[in-house]
């Protein structure tokens, strides 16, 4: 009876040395897997803005604006078409906001190509409730997965994505393989939608929460000129980050 009793100690003990082991690989496998398929999610966007620069001469712009001159309309809502969701685009209104009455019931369809696979979305959206009599009773807030993007452009004079002026490849001097278009943004909480992007004036470090961050394990991921994708680490020079972020300071791009 001891003898059962040494064994089944002894198999207890192998089973969970075994599970101690596994388990951190199997996360480890797994992340791997949804960072390969964010890099690949980063690449389908780039050949979306260069199949959109060919049929226009340039990038899209950051935005499109409105009658009140105000940004109205982001890159993501032109790049639908050539992202396979024409259906979605054409629900789409340019005669309003982005958050105006038609467009605003788009949120929650939001294309697969904009959220990153590692990105488990805690976002709460307030709703209106409408009474048997037409007017708004009470608003609830409830949980609204799939409404923000886990790709911003990075935006700022010297960028690609600089305001409503477009920019082509002809613009960026420093080289595409040399400039960053299309970072992660996974606490940023940015409609998908919304014209807005990350303003490297603002936030430039990667890891700010409205900045450039990722839920991959030390580092970001970001889209270049050229139609690449690159894992950039936490630990990269903000120098780098800097002459990479724009499209025509003249600089050597150091290793990174």
């Amino acid at each position: 009876m001891r003898h059962k009793k040494t064994i089944l100690l002894l198999s207890a003990l192998l089973i969970g040395g075994c599970t101690a082991i596994v388990l951190p690989m199997l996360r480890d496998a797994r992340e791997a897997a949804r960072r390969t398929s964010c890099k690949c999610f980063l690449k389908q966007l780039g050949l979306s803005l260069h199949s959109y620069h060919d049929d226009y001469g340039s990038f899209p712009p950051a935005y499109v604006t409105g009658s009140d001159g105000r940004p109205w309309h982001s890159w993501r809502v032109l790049l639908l078409p050539y992202m396979d969701q024409m259906d979605l685009y054409k629900q789409y209104s340019f005669s309003e906001p982005w958050d105006g009455p038609n467009n605003i019931k788009l949120l929650m369809c939001r294309p697969p190509g904009y959220a990153c696979p590692s990105y488990d979305e805690p976002v709460s959206v307030t709703r209106s409730i409408v009474g048997s009599i037409g007017l708004f009773a009470c608003t609830s807030t409830v949980a609204q997965p799939g409404v923000t993007t886990s790709y911003a452009g990075v935006f700022g004079p010297g960028c690609v994505f600089r305001g409503s002026e477009p920019v082509s490849t002809k613009d960026i001097t420093d080289g595409t393989s040399n400039t960053f278009l299309v970072g992660e943004v996974t606490d940023a909480n940015i409609p998908w939608t919304k014209p807005e992007d990350v303003d490297i004036t603002k936030f430039p470090q990667l890891g700010d929460q409205r900045g450039f961050s990722s839920k991959h394990n030390r580092g970001v991921q970001f889209l270049l000129a050229d139609g690449s994708a690159k894992f950039v680490s936490l630990n990269v020079a903000q120098s780098t980050l800097d002459i990479l972020y724009t499209i025509a300071d003249g600089k050597t791009v150091p290793d990174y």
